[in-house]
């Protein structure tokens, strides 16, 4: 990880807890990359980075006084 807390290019971020009990003590998983096992409740699960999302154009804000 970088200085600044994120992920160096190329390689991913580590999950801090488990989403599903909260409990912090996570190993990578045998089912491939991005995959993690937590040893607390045996979940298995996956991160997967979906992207960046911004508003639309067209739905810009108005305030008040444009709206009448």
């Amino acid at each position: 990880m970088s200085a600044a807390g994120g992920a160096e290019p190329g390689q991913r971020a580590v999950p801090f807890y488990c989403p599903f009990c909260g409990d912090e003590d996570l190993r990578p998983h045998e089912e491939g990359h991005g995959t993690w096992l937590c040893s607390a409740c045996r979940r298995a699960f996956s991160l997967k980075f979906l992207g960046l999302v911004f508003p639309e154009q067209s739905a810009r804000r108005t305030t008040p006084e444009e709206a009448r």
